[in-house]
C-alpha cells in the first residue's frame, strides 16, 4: 500500500483523538450519575446476543446489546429494576443500586412463550417505537426456517424476498433488488467482509449456511453512518462465534444438498472455534439419465473466538465459496467468494466499546471454452481496515464514529490458450486499482420524551489509482454519436498512457449526510422521517436483468463518476396487543447511473467505458407491513406499490441518448408486489408454513418488427422496456415434524416437508422470438424454471 495512503490514515487517527476527549468533557458534566454495562450471552453456548433489551420499565428507557453482546447504560444514582430481554429466551430482572459503575454480565436461556414475556415483549415495542431507526428489518433464523423456499432448502435472501421494498428479476435470478435499486446497489457484509455475489447456482441458493448464521439485518433507508459505498441497502449478517460450553454439531440431508456444523470450546471455556460446510450433489444422479453436464456448489464457514479478558476479544472468521459448472467437454465455469477477517474487540471504559477488523475479500471468475481453446479467468479484490467507536456518553446520548480504509484490485479478466492448436494468443485485459477512504461520526440523542433523533455525516474519498495502459480520447469522450446511423459507436484512443500505481489518475470526494428523527403520538405508535445520501464509486456493469458471475466490475474514475443517491422516506409505526403495523414511503434519486449502448459488448471489453453512458435513475413508492407476532400463528402480511425509472439522454441536442432521451422502466421495477407469509404451530410436534407472492412481471423490450438486409433478417424493438412480463405468483406449502425427544440422547431431529409452486404456475423468466420453419412464421416462447416441486429435507442436532 503506498506510503502517502498511511499518511491519510493518521489524519483519520487524530480526528478520532478529538472524539476521545469528548468522553472528558461529558464525564465531568455527569455529577451523581453511574453506569451499568456487560456482555450477554446464551447460557447454553456461551455465545454472545447481539440486539437483546436492556429495560428500565420504571423510566421507559433503555437499550439493545451492539454486535458483540456489549450494553452500556448510564443513569442518575439510584435504585432500579433493570429487565433484560430478548424473544426466545426467558427473561431476567435485576434489582441494582447504582451508588457506582457496575460491570453486570447476564446469561439467557431459551424458553418458550409466555405470557410473561408477552407483558416484557410490549415494553420492547415500547422501546422500538421511540427510536428513531427506520426502514430496517430483521429476521431470526428460527423464522427463516419456518418458511417454505424452493427444493426444500433454507434460504436467506428467498426470505429476504418477502419483505416490502425487496423484490428479485425472477425464479433462477441472482441476486435482490431494494425500493428499486440495482442488483449491485446492495452491500452485502458477512462479518463485515463484503460479497460481491450472494447466490449458488445462479440464484437457486443463496451463498449463507443458515447454521453459521447469528444475526441479520437489512437497512433500506435510514442507514448509519458506519455503512457505506453501496447505494441501495446493506445488508448486514453475523456468523455465529462458537459454542464455548461443550462440542454441538447441526446439520441436514436435503433432496439437492446436505450441510454439518461443528462448534466447541477449546480452552477451558475462553475460547471456541466453529466450522460448517455445504454441498449439492444433484449432478452426481445426472449420469443416470445420460447426461454428462455438471452443476454443483460447495461452501465452508468457520470462525476462531478468543476470550483474552474482559475487555478484550479476538475473532479470526472466514468464508470459501465455489459454483462450479460443466457442459459435455467443451464448457467449464467455477467462480466464488472468499473472505477472511480479523477483528479485536476492546473496551476502552465502561462507555466506550471499539471494534477493530482487518479484512480481505476476493471474488473470483474462472472459464474454460474447449470448443474455442481458451481460459478466461478475472475478479475483484479488497483489502480493509476498519476501526469503529460505539461511545455511550450519557443515558440520552450515544455516538458512533470510526474510519475505513479500502484497496482495491480489479481483475477484468486474463484470455489464454489451453491448447496448442487453438490460434488464440494470450491476452491480458488491464488490471484497475484504487483505494476508498472514509471517516464517519453518528450521534444518536433522545431530545424528550417524545422526540428522538440520529444525525451522522460520512465523509467518503475514492482514489483511482495508475494501471498500465489508460487510454485518451478526444475530447475526454469515450464514444461518439453518429448522426448519420443515429447509433453511438467507440471513439478510438488518440494516445495510450502507462500510469504509476502509485500516482492518481483522478480523485472523488464526497460528504454523506444521514438524518433520522421519531415522534413519539402515544407510547403505542410513532412516526418517522429519515434522510440519508450514499455514495457508490465501484459499478457493475451487466446487460442481464440480475447479476451473472460474467458481469464485469469497473471502477469510477476518469471517464466514469460515481453514483450519487439521495433518498427520504416518512413512516408511521403502530404497535397493538399482538400485532404491528408500520407504512413507509419513500423517494430515492440516483445521479451518474450508467448504461450500456445499443449493441454494446461487454464481455473481456479493455475499455469497458466505450459502450457507456450515463444517466440518471429515480425510485418511489408505498410499503406496508402488517405483523402478527405472538401466539401459535404468526406471520405478516407486506405490499409495496412502486416505481423504478432511468433516463440517459443525449450529451447534446442531436444525440438520441438512450431511449430517445425518455425515462423508461428499469429491468427490475415491480408495481405491485404482495407477500403473504405465515406459521401455525399446531402442537409441540407439528408446525406449518406457508408463502403466497403476486408481482407484477418485469419490464422486458420485445421486437416490434423485421426487415431483410442483404438476405439477412435484421428484427427491430420497441422502445427499452416498454413490455412486461406475464405477472409472476405461486403458492408454498411447508409442514415441520419433529419427533418426540428421548430425554436419554442429545439427539434432536426434525422432518421438513414442502411444496414449492402448489397449483404449478409456469411463471415466465424470459420470452425469446423464433421462426418457426414449419409454419414459416415468427413465435414467441415462454421459459420458465420451476413448476411444482416437492421436496424433504431431514434436519438434526446433537
Amino acid at each position: 500500500m503506498p506510503y502517502f495512503y498511511l499518511k491519510n490514515l493518521k489524519k483519520k487517527l487524530l480526528f478520532l483523538t478529538l472524539l476521545f476527549s469528548v468522553q472528558l468533557f461529558f464525564s465531568q458534566s455527569q455529577v451523581n450519575k453511574y453506569t451499568v454495562s456487560g456482555t450477554i450471552t446464551d447460557a447454553s453456548s456461551n455465545e454472545t446476543l447481539i440486539g437483546v433489551n436492556v429495560i428500565i420499565p420504571e423510566l421507559q428507557t433503555g437499550t439493545i446489546t451492539n454486535e458483540y453482546g456489549f450494553y452500556s447504560l448510564t443513569l442518575e444514582e439510584g435504585t432500579y429494576e433493570v429487565t433484560y430481554s430478548s424473544l426466545g429466551f426467558s427473561s431476567k430482572t435485576l434489582t441494582i443500586s447504582l451508588n457506582q459503575n457496575i460491570r453486570q454480565d447476564i446469561s439467557l436461556s431459551e424458553s418458550l412463550e409466555s405470557l410473561d414475556e408477552i407483558v416484557i415483549k410490549q415494553n420492547i415495542e415500547k422501546l422500538n417505537i421511540k427510536k428513531p431507526q427506520m426502514s430496517l428489518n430483521s429476521l431470526t433464523i428460527n423464522t427463516i426456517k419456518k418458511m417454505p423456499v424452493v427444493l426444500g432448502e433454507t434460504d436467506i435472501i428467498k426470505s429476504l424476498l418477502l419483505l416490502p421494498g425487496v423484490t428479485s428479476s425472477g425464479e433462477g435470478a441472482s441476486g435482490f433488488n431494494v425500493r428499486g435499486g440495482a442488483a449491485d446497489q446492495n452491500l452485502i457484509l458477512l462479518d463485515e467482509a463484503t460479497l460481491y455475489n450472494s447466490s449458488h447456482l445462479f440464484g437457486f441458493f443463496s451463498v449463507f449456511n443458515p447454521d453459521a448464521i447469528k444475526d441479520l439485518k437489512l437497512y433500506k433507508g435510514g442507514i448509519p453512518a458506519k455503512f457505506g459505498g453501496r447505494i441501495s441497502s446493506v445488508l448486514d449478517i453475523y456468523q455465529k462465534d462458537g459454542n464455548n460450553n461443550e462440542i454441538k454439531a447441526t446439520g441436514g440431508v436435503g433432496l439437492i444438498s446436505s450441510r454439518l456444523l461443528l462448534e466447541g470450546p477449546i480452552f477451558n471455556e475462553k475460547s471456541s472455534f466453529l466450522i460448517g460446510g455445504r454441498s449439492s450433489y444433484a449432478h452426481l444422479f445426472l449420469p443416470l439419465f445420460d447426461n454428462d453436464n455438471v452443476a454443483y456448489f460447495y461452501d465452508l464457514n468457520t470462525k476462531l473466538s478468543y476470550r483474552i479478558n474482559e475487555n478484550n476479544n479476538l475473532y479470526v472468521s472466514g468464508y470459501f465459496g465455489r459454483d462450479v459448472f460443466e457442459i459435455s467437454d467443451s464448457f467449464s465455469n467455477s467462480f466464488g467468494n472468499s473472505t477472511v477477517n480479523i477483528r479485536w474487540n476492546h473496551l476502552f471504559s465502561n462507555k466506550l466499546f471499539s471494534n477493530l477488523s482487518l479484512i480481505f475479500s476476493d471474488y473470483y471468475y474462472g472459464l474454460t471454452l474447449d470448443f474455442v481453446g481458451f481460459d478466461f479467468d478475472s475478479g475483484i479484490k479488497n483489502y480493509n481496515f476498519k476501526y469503529d467507536f460505539k461511545h455511550y456518553l450519557t443515558e440520552n446520548l450515544q455516538l458512533n464514529y470510526g474510519l475505513n480504509s479500502i484497496y482495491y484490485q480489479f481483475i477484468p479478466g486474463e484470455i489464454k490458450p489451453n491448447s496448442e492448436t487453438s490460434g488464440i494468443n494470450q491476452t491480458k485485459l488491464t488490471d484497475k486499482f484504487a483505494f476508498e477512504n472514509a471517516i464517519y461520526l453518528d450521534a444518536e440523542y433522545t431530545i424528550s420524551e417524545k422526540i428522538a433523533v440520529q444525525a451522522g455525516l460520512r465523509f467518503s474519498t475514492f482514489n483511482r489509482l495508475g494501471q498500465d495502459e489508460l487510454y485518451i480520447y478526444e475530447n475526454d469522450q469515450p464514444n461518439v454519436f453518429n448522426n448519420d446511423l443515429k447509433i453511438y459507436e467507440k471513439a478510438p484512443p488518440i494516445d495510450t498512457l502507462n500510469i504509476s500505481k502509485g500516482s492518481t489518475i483522478k480523485s472523488f470526494h464526497n460528504p454523506e449526510p444521514r438524518f433520522s428523527i421519531a415522534y413519539q403520538l402515544t407510547d403505542e405508535s410513532s412516526v418517522k422521517a429519515s434522510y440519508n445520501r450514499m455514495t457508490q464509486y465501484i459499478h457493475l456493469i451487466s446487460n442481464t436483468t440480475s447479476p451473472t458471475p460474467f458481469d464485469v466490475y469497473a471502477p469510477s474514475g476518469k471517464y466514469i463518476e460515481p453514483q450519487v443517491a439521495d433518498q427520504i422516506a416518512l413512516g408511521y409505526f403502530k404497535n397493538f396487543e399482538n400485532y404491528s403495523l408500520e407504512v413507509e414511503s419513500f423517494y430515492k434519486k440516483v445521479d451518474n447511473r450508467l448504461d450500456y449502448v445499443d449493441g454494446a459488448n461487454l464481455i473481456a471489453n479493455n475499455a469497458i467505458e466505450q459502450v457507456l453512458l450515463a444517466g440518471e435513475a429515480r425510485a418511489y413508492g408505498l410499503e406496508i407491513l402488517f405483523r402478527k407476532n405472538t401466539g401459535k400463528l404468526q406471520g405478516w402480511i407486506a405490499y409495496t406499490l412502486s416505481r423504478s425509472e432511468q433516463k440517459t439522454p443525449g450529451r447534446t441536442n442531436e444525440e438520441l441518448g438512450i431511449n430517445n432521451s425518455k425515462w423508461y422502466l428499469s429491468a427490475w421495477d415491480k408495481t405491485h408486489d404482495i407477500s403473504i407469509t405465515g406459521s401455525y404451530e399446531l402442537n409441540s410436534k407439528w408446525t406449518f408454513g406457508a408463502n403466497f407472492i403476486f408481482q407484477t412481471g418485469q419490464p422486458v423490450t420485445f421486437p416490434n418488427g423485421q426487415y431483410i438486409y442483404n438476405g439477412i433478417v435484421v428484427p427491430t424493438f420497441e422502445a427499452r422496456n416498454s413490455s412486461r412480463l406475464q405477472t409472476f405468483h405461486h403458492l408454498d406449502l411447508s409442514a415441520t415434524l419433529t419427533p418426540q425427544k428421548n430425554n436419554n440422547r442429545n439427539w434432536k431431529s426434525e422432518w421438513v416437508f414442502s411444496i414449492y409452486n402448489v397449483y404449478n404456475r409456469m411463471n415466465a423468466a424470459s420470452i425469446s422470438f423464433r421462426e418457426n420453419t414449419d409454419i414459416g412464421r415468427n413465435e414467441a416462447v415462454k421459459l420458465s424454471i420451476f413448476g411444482i416441486i416437492p421436496a424433504v429435507t431431514y434436519n438434526f442436532k446433537f
